[in-house]
Protein backbone atom coordinates (compact mmCIF):
# COMPACT_ATOMS: atom_id res chain seq x y z
CA UNK A 1 0.00 0.00 0.00
CA UNK A 2 1.39 3.37 -1.00
CA UNK A 3 -0.95 5.99 0.44
CA UNK A 4 0.60 9.41 0.53
CA UNK A 5 -0.27 11.78 3.36
CA UNK A 6 -2.99 14.30 2.61
CA UNK A 7 -0.75 17.08 3.87
CA UNK A 8 2.92 16.31 4.60
CA UNK A 9 2.94 19.00 7.30
CA UNK A 10 0.33 17.02 9.27
CA UNK A 11 2.20 13.71 9.48
CA UNK A 12 2.27 12.53 13.08
CA UNK A 13 -0.55 14.78 14.24
CA UNK A 14 -2.90 13.41 16.89
CA UNK A 15 -6.36 12.59 15.66
CA UNK A 16 -9.18 10.15 15.54
CA UNK A 17 -11.12 8.29 12.89
CA UNK A 18 -14.44 9.48 11.48
CA UNK A 19 -16.65 8.22 8.67
CA UNK A 20 -19.30 9.42 6.27
CA UNK A 21 -21.33 7.73 3.56
CA UNK A 22 -22.04 8.94 0.06
CA UNK A 23 -24.65 6.98 -1.86
CA UNK A 24 -24.23 4.11 0.58
CA UNK A 25 -20.44 3.92 0.24
CA UNK A 26 -18.70 4.45 3.57
CA UNK A 27 -15.55 6.56 3.62
CA UNK A 28 -13.18 6.78 6.58
CA UNK A 29 -10.86 9.67 7.34
CA UNK A 30 -8.52 10.94 10.02
CA UNK A 31 -9.50 14.08 11.86
CA UNK A 32 -7.63 16.37 14.27
CA UNK A 33 -10.27 17.54 16.74
CA UNK A 34 -8.04 20.18 18.34
CA UNK A 35 -7.40 22.05 15.09
CA UNK A 36 -10.57 21.08 13.18
CA UNK A 37 -8.56 19.75 10.25
CA UNK A 38 -8.85 16.64 8.12
CA UNK A 39 -5.74 14.46 8.31
CA UNK A 40 -6.28 11.91 5.56
CA UNK A 41 -7.83 11.22 2.20
CA UNK A 42 -11.23 9.53 2.18
CA UNK A 43 -10.65 5.76 2.29
CA UNK A 44 -13.28 3.11 1.62
CA UNK A 45 -11.31 0.17 2.98
CA UNK A 46 -11.13 -0.24 6.76
CA UNK A 47 -7.76 -1.99 6.65
CA UNK A 48 -6.26 0.76 4.47
CA UNK A 49 -7.56 3.39 6.89
CA UNK A 50 -5.98 1.56 9.83
CA UNK A 51 -2.70 1.23 7.92
CA UNK A 52 -2.77 4.90 6.94
CA UNK A 53 -3.39 5.97 10.55
CA UNK A 54 -0.62 3.70 11.86
CA UNK A 55 1.81 5.23 9.40
CA UNK A 56 0.80 8.91 9.44
CA UNK A 57 -1.26 9.63 12.56
CA UNK A 58 -0.91 9.49 16.33
CA UNK A 59 -3.07 9.65 19.42
CA UNK A 60 -2.36 11.92 22.36
CA UNK A 61 -0.40 9.09 24.00
CA UNK A 62 1.75 8.48 20.92
CA UNK A 63 1.78 6.24 17.86
CA UNK A 64 -0.01 2.90 17.60
CA UNK A 65 -0.05 -0.16 15.35
CA UNK A 66 -2.65 -1.13 12.76
CA UNK A 67 -4.53 -3.39 15.19
CA UNK A 68 -5.12 -0.44 17.51
CA UNK A 69 -6.30 1.79 14.67
CA UNK A 70 -8.45 -0.99 13.27
CA UNK A 71 -10.58 -0.85 16.41
CA UNK A 72 -11.03 2.90 16.02
CA UNK A 73 -11.95 2.47 12.35
CA UNK A 74 -14.57 -0.15 13.24
CA UNK A 75 -15.96 2.15 15.95
CA UNK A 76 -16.26 5.00 13.42
CA UNK A 77 -18.95 3.07 11.54
CA UNK A 78 -21.49 3.69 14.30
CA UNK A 79 -19.97 6.53 16.31
CA UNK A 80 -18.70 10.03 15.72
CA UNK A 81 -17.04 12.61 17.93
CA UNK A 82 -18.17 15.31 15.48
CA UNK A 83 -21.88 14.81 14.91
CA UNK A 84 -24.86 12.52 15.20
CA UNK A 85 -24.73 9.34 13.09
CA UNK A 86 -27.68 10.44 10.93
CA UNK A 87 -25.80 13.60 9.89
CA UNK A 88 -23.07 11.59 8.16
CA UNK A 89 -25.07 10.25 5.20
CA UNK A 90 -25.08 12.11 1.89
CA UNK A 91 -26.32 11.48 -1.64
CA UNK A 92 -25.06 12.54 -5.03
CA UNK A 93 -28.52 13.91 -5.84
CA UNK A 94 -28.31 16.21 -2.82
CA UNK A 95 -24.81 17.30 -3.81
CA UNK A 96 -25.80 18.00 -7.41
CA UNK A 97 -28.68 20.17 -6.23
CA UNK A 98 -26.41 22.03 -3.80
CA UNK A 99 -28.21 20.70 -0.73
CA UNK A 100 -25.68 20.55 2.05
CA UNK A 101 -25.82 20.29 5.80
CA UNK A 102 -23.94 22.30 8.37
CA UNK A 103 -21.86 19.19 9.15
CA UNK A 104 -20.91 18.64 5.51
CA UNK A 105 -19.90 22.28 5.08
CA UNK A 106 -17.84 21.98 8.28
CA UNK A 107 -16.06 18.85 6.96
CA UNK A 108 -15.40 20.44 3.59
CA UNK A 109 -13.99 23.51 5.33
CA UNK A 110 -11.72 21.23 7.37
CA UNK A 111 -10.70 19.35 4.20
CA UNK A 112 -9.79 22.63 2.51
CA UNK A 113 -7.73 23.83 5.50
CA UNK A 114 -10.29 26.57 6.12
CA UNK A 115 -9.02 28.52 3.13
CA UNK A 116 -10.48 32.04 3.33
CA UNK A 117 -9.72 33.31 -0.18
CA UNK A 118 -13.48 33.44 -0.79
CA UNK A 119 -13.77 36.27 1.72
CA UNK A 120 -11.15 38.32 -0.10
CA UNK A 121 -13.29 38.37 -3.25
CA UNK A 122 -14.64 41.94 -3.53
CA UNK A 123 -17.92 40.79 -5.11
CA UNK A 124 -18.51 38.27 -2.30
CA UNK A 125 -17.76 40.88 0.37
CA UNK A 126 -20.12 43.38 -1.30
CA UNK A 127 -22.87 40.75 -1.60
CA UNK A 128 -22.51 39.81 2.07
CA UNK A 129 -22.73 43.46 3.09
CA UNK A 130 -25.89 43.95 1.00
CA UNK A 131 -27.33 40.92 2.80
CA UNK A 132 -26.38 42.62 6.08
CA UNK A 133 -23.99 39.79 6.89
CA UNK A 134 -20.53 40.36 8.29
CA UNK A 135 -17.81 39.22 5.88
CA UNK A 136 -15.48 38.80 8.87
CA UNK A 137 -17.71 36.04 10.21
CA UNK A 138 -16.50 33.93 7.28
CA UNK A 139 -18.19 30.56 7.43
CA UNK A 140 -21.20 31.71 9.46
CA UNK A 141 -22.03 34.10 6.62
CA UNK A 142 -21.88 31.26 4.09
CA UNK A 143 -24.16 29.17 6.31
CA UNK A 144 -26.68 32.03 6.41
CA UNK A 145 -26.50 32.44 2.61
CA UNK A 146 -27.43 28.76 2.24
CA UNK A 147 -30.74 29.64 3.90
CA UNK A 148 -31.42 32.77 1.82
CA UNK A 149 -32.63 33.40 -1.72
CA UNK A 150 -31.83 36.12 -4.20
CA UNK A 151 -28.90 37.08 -6.40
CA UNK A 152 -26.52 38.09 -3.61
CA UNK A 153 -26.98 34.87 -1.65
CA UNK A 154 -26.69 32.88 -4.89
CA UNK A 155 -23.44 34.67 -5.76
CA UNK A 156 -21.91 33.85 -2.35
CA UNK A 157 -23.01 30.22 -2.50
CA UNK A 158 -21.81 29.82 -6.09
CA UNK A 159 -18.39 31.27 -5.28
CA UNK A 160 -18.24 29.09 -2.16
CA UNK A 161 -18.58 25.95 -4.30
CA UNK A 162 -15.91 27.25 -6.72
CA UNK A 163 -13.62 27.90 -3.75
CA UNK A 164 -14.14 24.35 -2.52
CA UNK A 165 -13.19 23.04 -5.94
CA UNK A 166 -9.97 24.99 -5.79
CA UNK A 167 -9.05 24.16 -2.21
CA UNK A 168 -10.30 20.69 -1.26
CA UNK A 169 -7.31 18.44 -0.68
CA UNK A 170 -6.61 14.98 -2.06
CA UNK A 171 -9.50 12.83 -3.16
CA UNK A 172 -11.98 14.96 -1.21
CA UNK A 173 -12.21 17.04 -4.39
CA UNK A 174 -12.97 13.95 -6.48
CA UNK A 175 -15.49 12.39 -4.09
CA UNK A 176 -17.38 15.68 -3.75
CA UNK A 177 -17.14 16.62 -7.44
CA UNK A 178 -20.95 16.50 -7.85
CA UNK A 179 -21.20 19.34 -5.35
CA UNK A 180 -18.40 21.53 -6.62
CA UNK A 181 -19.11 21.01 -10.33
CA UNK A 182 -22.80 21.72 -10.13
Amino acid sequence: MNLAPLDPDRVGWAGGIESITLDGTRYFFGFDYSSDLVLSPLLEDQAKMAAYAAKYMAQRDGTHDEAYWSELVTDAVDNSDLTEPDDRDFSTDDLRSGRTTYHLRYLLGAASSWNTDLFEDDEVVAALKRLELDPDEDWESVDRCMELTGPDAELVVSRYFVSLGENLQGNWRTVFAPLIER
